[in-house]
């Protein structure tokens, strides 16, 4: 992670906002060097990546990252 992402991260945690990221994020983020492995296991083929939310990517409510609540973490 960079700063801003770290300092997202501890400023919600802080404030008790909803993180950025979520489990299924999470699962996204671990499977890319599983699939990575499969790829370069056929010879480079392309290999497709699971939705582990089963579509619901389409519907959900995006982050408010407008950083009107919370963003009063500072740093030393």
């Amino acid at each position: 992670m960079d700063f801003i992402m770290d300092w997202r991260l501890i400023d919600c945690l802080r404030n008790g906002l909803p993180l950025d990221q979520d489990v299924y994020d999470a699962a996204l983020w671990s499977a890319v060097g599983i699939v990575s492995e499969h790829s370069v296991a056929k010879n480079s083929r392309t290999i497709d990546i699971p939705d582990f939310t089963r579509g619901n990517w389409k519907t959900n409510k995006p982050v408010n990252l407008s950083l009107t609540e919370g963003a009063n973490t500072t740093t030393r």
